[in-house]
């Protein structure tokens, strides 16, 4: 008890208390930083009925899942790949785990402008390149474009993210006894079928830590899609996500009630997330009791 109090405190003081904290605030009107009465659940209602919240929820709530879905698609094949491939390779191995891994290491933010600096229409280095191969068709304003705009946001963040699963299947390769591939070799097995009827399975712990993870990363999304398509989510919208929105109502909407509305979309995004979060662990486990 002694070595996790400090821990404990600092969940109590740091996330404990600010999320019991907006719950509170969520359930009372407010008028600037001054409290009113008691409001039950009416900004709740206000999400969902009255403009713009009902059309700004649906459409970041649609870009998140956006955003989990490439991310997982990312991870799961090229991450895997990646940490296969570096499991099988003995030299230049700790290099390229380290080049993997920076991108993870640097601030989302900081990330988020340098690509769109590479991504400008004007001087970006990826519109010069294409022109000067002869592919002008190709080039064109990536964050400007509302139909590319979002999937821009969504390789970013796979591309940023991409070492920590490298490093995860990496390290859950290598807790695989040797010894049960050999006898499956010995036996004929191709070496797809020994991944996919042992490795891939062996794997199934280290990839339901990464879909979690993943998952509440691409729910809580905020500085790369604030750096690449600002406060508003633009153009038009396209990039915008459930922390954006959050940030505009508390900070840039100018409501007497900013406090309290904002307060309600935090608590329902935290709700979904601890939700799914326990769904998807607790299907998780029940595939990998089935293949015990």
């Amino acid at each position: 008890m002694v070595f996790v109090l400090p821990a404990l405190v600092l969940f109590a003081v740091f996330i404990a208390y600010p999320l019991l904290t907006a719950l509170s605030y969520s359930f009372f009107s407010w008028t600037g930083i001054v409290r009113g009465d008691f409001a039950g659940l009416d900004n709740y209602l206000t999400l969902f009925t009255q403009l713009p919240y009902s059309t700004d929820i649906p459409n970041a709530f649609v870009h998140n899942i956006l955003l989990f879905v490439g991310a997982m698609v990312f991870q799961n094949t090229i991450g895997l790949a990646l940490a296969t491939l570096l499991h099988r390779q003995r030299r230049f191995k700790r290099f390229f785990q380290t080049m993997y891994t920076l991108p993870y290491l640097v601030s989302p933010l900081v990330i988020g402008y340098l690509w769109s600096l590479m991504l400008s229409p004007l001087f970006g280095p990826l519109n010069a390149v294409l022109r000067a191969v002869g592919l002008d068709a190709l080039a064109q304003p990536w964050l400007g474009n509302p139909q590319t705009a979002i999937w821009v946001v969504v390789i970013v963040t796979a591309w940023q993210w991409i070492g920590f699963p490298v490093l995860l299947y990496g390290a859950a390769l290598g807790g695989i006894p040797e010894e049960i591939d050999e006898a499956a070799s010995l036996d004929g097995a191709t070496s797809w079928q020994r991944f996919r009827t042992i490795t891939l399975p062996m794997l199934l712990p280290a990839i339901g830590t990464v879909s979690v993870l993943t998952f509440i990363g691409a729910m809580e999304a905020f500085p790369i899609p604030y750096a690449l398509g600002g406060s508003q989510g633009n153009p038009a919208g396209a990039t915008d996500v459930l922390s954006l929105l959050f940030y505009r109502t508390a900070f840039e909407s100018g409501s007497s009630n900013a406090i309290g509305t904002s307060s309600a979309i935090a608590t329902l995004l935290f709700l979904f997330i601890f939700g799914v979060s326990i769904l998807i662990t607790v299907l998780l486990r029940r595939v990998e009791r089935n293949l015990v």
